[in-house]
């Protein structure tokens, strides 16, 4: 018998994904995506319960409108019994600000405050707005049962010594200038089944989590709080990125407007869609590309080792400031879960933290997802697939009944 469900959208700056659950059993009736929206060879791909993946290609550079509308009356509507169950939306949304840190039922200040975000996350909250615009005419019925799940919540307990930046304390006190962070609902997914795998009480688990896709970020979680993390104002700083370059000199935004005659909007192209993995290689963000090329192109293999390096240097810091008391190593997100080289070449550089791979473990993991990849005698790094829409369909379910 179908319950009450959940429709799950996360529009992302080129896709949507979306997802009918039903939360209280966990069970996904309808699953898909939208990709390439406003680029070439824009498409659908989605599937019912466990059937085969069906896809369409939309009209090339098709837009989120088109493809949302596109969803919802030729894919959702298919399915009369289930659509019909839909009983609340749930959006999630990178970035809400200084003054949006819980989940909350959408209406128009919450809109503005999204709105007034956007210059904290500016390759994401326009997509996620033109979800919320478009559902709300698509659902007039569920005007009231629309829900915004933010990433940033996950970090609202921070401490100062983690989110200040060393920059004039009125800066933060009057513009909310401070480390916000990003990827919030798939850590907190991952360190509560971390919990469950390890049979440890979350609130006394402690836990370095991975989120490693497209976009990447990593967090310190002591005692089932997360104490600092990689992103920051902003999803640009931290870890190199698909497209985005992470930790830079801040001066050398200075020298590309000084001495390049680069604009602020040529330079921010430059760092958020030239950069990271695109940038080292000046061909593709596609890691997995990169690395079946890995051996036998240098370009490839050091965009690699500066991907792992990166990484390995956050995970490192972050072990010292929780005293090396680690109960996991978690990772997690397109790359996290299904990279067996970037965890081996990661795991290499740790091996003082007591890490010690299990190869064998570590190949099978790519395809069973979740597991621990690490020796018997080794301190635990773990590989748990992320699941973001269980969490907002769960979190929109509570703020609507």
């Amino acid at each position: 018998m179908i319950n009450q469900l959940i429709l799950v959208l996360n529009c992302g700056s080129s896709s949507i994904k979306f997802v009918i659950i039903d939360p209280k059993k966990n069970i996904k009736y309808i699953s898909g995506i939208a990709e390439c929206l406003n680029i070439k060879n824009s498409c659908i791909k989605w599937k019912f319960h466990n059937t085969s993946i069906n896809k369409v290609f939309l009209k090339s550079k098709s837009s989120h409108k088109e493809a949302l509308i596109f969803i919802i009356n030729n894919i959702l509507k298919k399915n009369k019994k289930i659509f019909k169950k839909i009983i609340g939306i749930g959006h999630r949304i990178v970035h809400g600000g200084i003054n949006l840190n819980k989940s909350i039922i959408i209406n128009n200040e919450v809109l503005k405050k999204i709105k007034d975000s956007i210059i904290f996350a500016p390759l994401h909250n326009p997509s996620h707005l033109i979800g919320i615009y478009e559902t709300k005419k698509l659902f007039p019925n569920l005007s009231n049962k629309q829900v915004a799940v933010f990433d940033t919540n996950f970090y609202k307990n921070m401490p100062k010594i983690s989110y200040l930046y060393a920059i004039p304390y009125l800066m933060y006190k009057k513009h909310g200038i401070r480390r916000y962070g990003a990827h919030g609902i798939s850590h907190n997914y991952v360190i509560y089944q971390a919990s469950k795998i390890l049979k440890k009480s979350l609130k006394k688990s402690n836990f370095i989590s991975c989120h490693l896709g497209n976009g990447g970020s990593i967090s310190a979680i002591k005692n089932g709080i997360c104490i600092d993390t990689s992103m920051g104002l902003t999803p640009l700083e931290g870890l190199v990125m698909g497209t985005r370059s992470g930790d830079i000199d801040p001066s050398i935004i200075f020298y590309l407007n000084k001495k390049l005659n680069m604009s602020i909007n040529e330079i921010e192209i430059l760092l958020t869609k030239k950069s990271g993995l695109l940038g080292l290689t000046n061909i593709t963000s596609d890691l997995k590309y990169i690395e079946n090329n890995y051996f036998n192109n240098k370009i490839f293999k050091r965009a690699i080792d500066i991907y792992c390096y990166r990484l390995s240097k956050y995970i490192g810091s972050y072990s010292v400031l929780m005293k090396n008391k680690i109960d996991a190593l978690i990772f997690t997100g397109g790359i996290g879960e299904n990279s067996s080289m970037v965890r081996l070449l990661t795991l290499k550089k740790l091996k003082i933290l007591g890490f010690k791979i299990d190869k064998e473990k570590n190949l099978i993991t790519n395809s069973k997802k979740n597991g621990i990849i690490t020796t018997d005698k080794s301190r635990i790094a773990i590989v748990i697939s992320t699941d973001e829409e269980i969490m907002i369909a769960k979190e929109t379910l509570r703020l609507i009944i």
